[in-house]
């Protein structure tokens, strides 16, 4: 048996620690095959020391670490540098969303071995028993290797997708499951799970689309409501988020799963697509919202139709059917989550004028609900959007140093400051009237809040939103810093 251990570097320095399923995805095929241990650096003051000392008490000869794009891959570049350089028979594999799309900038780097790529539990797996049995890896599918000769990368296609319905359940035991219940918008004690893959949609400025190829697969609905039945059994569970990419894919499996999990009384929140969700039927819409179904993620991205067609959102997405689903929500008292993409190519300011004055329209509709917005970051996926910004002097970096770069990690988060074809007097009109906007509109998920807080936030900031004078709004800055406010996409629910 090999000896591995398997990494989950922080996600954020103010998240509060999420299950690390992607780690229990890939011990899930390990166990009775392989020895290892999940260290996961939300919980660990040191995560360097506790990686370290876990190398050493196990003797391993592999670490496999997860890498998103942003805080992960800030702390997984030095940490692993430095192993490297303190246990050269180290394999270092690297997987996740980041290697996946850029692994030939992490095959350059000395200090990882391997990257696997897309959904990988069953190449990884395999990959351990090859390197067991002394082999040399080879690119093929799912892997992308460098040569350690000649120093040159190859790479197979990314991995396919395994369904969900064949895999193993995960191994909780291998984490402290009473260290991740936590309270959240959602309840009082909030796990997660990922019940699908994929998504059926091609969306160009999405980076799903390079993992997936288009496909969905996913547990059934009994297999998924099983989970939620054992966390609420096991772990006193009271919400359950579904990180999956589109839980709502199939209307009849949502169905199924709203009746097997009504009584347990657990509250839920997933990701969807607006113009599947208004195709549901209002018996389906009732189940849902009478089993716990409390707040759904949507990508409205634009208030410009003509946008949405750039970004093949396909489908028949529109601005209209936006406003539609907010109000059917609004209705429904279930809360819509929207995120809007601001300044796409190849008119940034028109696009940006036109969602902000569209985000209005929204929260008349729907004044609870919530609004997101990301400044537009290309993934590496060819179509008009990405081809565009190469055109407007966009180029990803060409080494990890670069990538961690404080600029580079603003970009990883949807933030950035630094897109070529984005001037300064928009990106700062979009930030303030998001300042504004989240005054005058305070956050549902932010459980501090107290209902005074609320008031003065909404008054500070009415006659900023009712005159739209969004500019310098330097009093906001200073209350949300009073009362630390947080909102969901950069601290979670």
């Amino acid at each position: 048996m090999s000896r591995l251990v398997l990494y989950n570097p922080p996600s954020s320095a103010n998240r509060k620690p999420v299950l690390p399923m992607s780690l229990l995805a890939l011990g899930a095929l390990l166990e009775g095959r392989h020895e290892y241990r999940i260290v996961d650096g939300n919980l660990e003051p040191d995560p360097l020391a506790a990686l370290d000392a876990a190398i050493r008490e196990d003797r391993a000869d592999i670490l496999a670490v997860t890498v998103m794009p942003g805080p992960q891959l800030a702390n997984a570049v030095p940490v692993c540098r430095e192993l490297k350089a303190r246990h050269p028979h180290l394999t270092v594999v690297w997987g996740g969303y980041f290697p996946t799309q850029h692994y030939d900038v992490c095959l350059r780097a000395p200090f990882v071995d391997v990257v696997v790529r897309g959904h990988g539990e069953r190449v990884f797996a395999d990959l351990v028993d090859a390197l067991h049995r002394g082999d040399v890896p080879a690119a093929g599918p799912g892997l992308a290797v460098r040569d350690p000769a000649s120093g040159e990368v190859t790479a197979g296609n990314v991995a396919a997708i395994p369904h969900p319905r064949e895999l193993p359940g995960f191994p909780y035991h291998r984490v402290p499951m009473a260290r991740y219940p936590r309270r959240t918008f959602l309840g009082r004690r909030t796990l997660a799970h990922h019940s699908s893959y994929g998504c059926p949609f091609f969306c160009n400025f999405c980076a799903v689309v390079n993992l997936v190829g288009g496909r969905w697969l996913a547990q059934s609905a009994e297999q998924t409501a099983a989970v939620v039945h054992r966390l609420v059994q096991d772990w006193g569970v009271d919400a359950v988020e579904f990180y999956d990419n589109n839980f709502f894919v199939q209307e009849a499996r949502a169905a199924e799963f709203a009746e097997r999990v009504a009584r347990l009384g657990v509250a839920w929140w997933g990701e969807g697509r607006i113009d599947t969700l208004l195709r549901y039927s209002e018996r389906t819409w009732t189940r849902m919202g009478g089993a716990g179904l409390k707040m759904v993620f949507l990508g409205a991205e634009s208030g410009s139709d003509e946008t949405l067609k750039r970004m093949n959102k396909g489908g028949g997405a529109s601005a209209e059917k936006t406003l539609e689903i907010a109000a059917k929500m609004r209705h429904l008292k279930i809360v819509p989550e929207f995120s809007f993409v601001l300044g796409n190519p190849p008119d940034p300011r028109g696009d940006t004028e036109a969602t902000l004055a569209f985000v209005r329209r929204v929260k008349r509709v729907n004044p609870v609900a919530e609004i997101i917005l990301y400044i537009y970051t290309p993934v590496p996926l060819a179509g008009t959007l990405y081809d565009e910004a190469k055109v407007s002097g966009f180029a990803f970096p060409e080494t990890l140093e670069e990538w961690v770069g404080a600029a580079w990690q603003e970009f990883s988060q949807r933030r950035s400051t630094r897109m070529p074809w984005l001037d300064d007097p928009i990106r700062r009109k979009a930030h303030d009237f998001e300042r504004v906007l989240n005054a005058y509109y305070p956050t549902a998920t932010d459980a501090k809040l107290t209902r005074f807080w609320r008031g003065v936030l909404k008054t500070a900031s009415a006659w900023r939103y009712h005159l739209r004078v969004y500019r310098h709004p330097i009093e906001l800055r200073a209350l949300h810093k009073l009362v630390a406010y947080q909102r969901p996409e950069t601290s979670g629910f």
